[in-house]
Formats: structure tokens, sequence, C-alpha cells
């Protein structure tokens, strides 16, 4: 009995231990996002003063980000440069109408990421391309020709996992301009349907429909790679 009373109570040790751990883990996290929450009110609050330093330091914070996510939409380094200078100066235009409920990082990513889009509509067009036999085909009873091939685990090699977000990138990059996009907003930017309806000008079920196209072809381009 005693060597069983013993276990139980190691056990419960180790339990207690990882609940303290666990409880020390979430406060300290807990501190470290107010600390965050507070240097970015006093940022904003000099953002409004007009200090130019904290415009600077705005930049640093922000700029990379904003950067990616113009890279994502833009094609062109060039145009995605573009797009964030834009992006900062409406940000400085804007500054007084922002209210604070939402983090600065995620309120400049929506802008960013409508100075990309505005950027790109001022591009040359190209005629639209479709789809094609990047979609799955279906015979006349409404079956899928062909039988959906499983995917493999996703690789537990760091380099491996590398590899393999090298390879999305490439493929999301093959998909025609306009399904590219609608799918970044959706799915890399987190775009709702309406959001990404407004911002490319289109009907809600239009935009489900584009990005559900999408998705589609990535797969067919991606199943290779995936494939057992």
């Amino acid at each position: 009995m005693t060597g069983v009373s013993g276990g139980a109570a190691s056990r419960a040790a180790a339990v207690e231990g990882g609940t303290t751990s666990v409880c020390r883990t979430a406060r300290a996290s807990g501190e470290a996002n107010a600390a965050a929450a507070r240097e970015e009110a006093e940022l904003l609050q000099r953002l409004r003063a007009g200090d130019r330093d904290g415009f600077r330091q705005l930049v640093e914070q922000h700029g990379g980000n904003m950067l990616a996510t113009a890279r994502r939409v833009l094609r062109h380094e060039a145009d995605a440069q573009d797009a964030v200078q834009s992006a900062f100066l409406s940000a400085y235009k804007a500054l007084p109408a922002f209210d604070g409920r939402s983090r600065l990082g995620t309120w400049l990513h929506r802008i960013v990421v409508n100075a990309a889009l505005m950027r790109r509509r001022t591009l040359k067009r190209h005629p639209e391309q479709e789809l094609g036999e990047l979609l799955p085909t279906f015979d006349h009873s409404g079956h899928f020709n062909g039988s959906p091939r499983r995917w493999s685990e996703m690789p537990d090699d760091a380099l491996q996992r590398r590899e393999l977000a090298a390879q999305v990138r490439q493929a999301i990059e093959a998909l025609p301009e306009a399904y590219r996009v609608a799918l970044l907003l959706r799915d890399i930017e987190e775009l709702s349907n309406d959001e990404v309806a407004e911002q490319l000008g289109v009907t809600v079920n239009a935009a489900k429909i584009r990005v559900h196209r999408a998705r589609q072809a990535l797969r067919t381009l991606l199943a290779p790679r995936f494939a057992d």
C-alpha cells in the first residue's frame, strides 16, 4: 500500500508541478501581451501627436510584414514597394480616425492589402485566363472522373517542410491571376468572403466560386507532391 500511495503522491506532485508551470507560462504570456498593448498605446499617442520618430518606429516594426503581404498580391518588387509606401501614407492620413480597438498590425495589414489591390488595378490588364484542365471533371451522372488520390502526411523534417512551402508558393504563383489573388485574400490574408468580394469588385457568391475553383486547381498542381 505504501508503494501505491507513494506512486499516487508522485503523480499528484507531477500534475501539480505541470499545472503550476502552465499557470506561470500563461501569466508570463499575459504580462507580455499587456506590456505590448501599453507600448502600442504609447506609440499611437506619439503618432497622433505628429512624432516623426514614432512614425519611423511604426515603419521599422511593421514595414517588413507589410512588404511581404504586398509581394504576395503583386508579382513585382517595385510594385510591392510602391504599395507599401501608399499604405503608410494612407495610414498616416487615417490615424485620427483609428479607434484603437484592433491592433496596429491588423489595421496596417488591411490597409496594405487595399493598397496592393489598388496598385494591381492600375497595372496593364491581361486577358482573363481560365483554369481549364486544372479543375476536376465529372461524368454524365455527376460522378468524379477518376479516383481522388490520397495525400501523404506532412513531413517532419524542417528542411522538407521548407521545400514543401516553396512548392506551395510556386503552385499558387502558377494559378491564373484572378484566382491567385482570390485565394491569397481568403486563405493567406484571411479576409472574409464578403471582404474578398468587396476587394475584387464581384458578388459574394462569385468570390466564393473563384476561391473554391482556385483551391481545386491548387490541389491538382500539388497532387504529385502530396500523393502517396
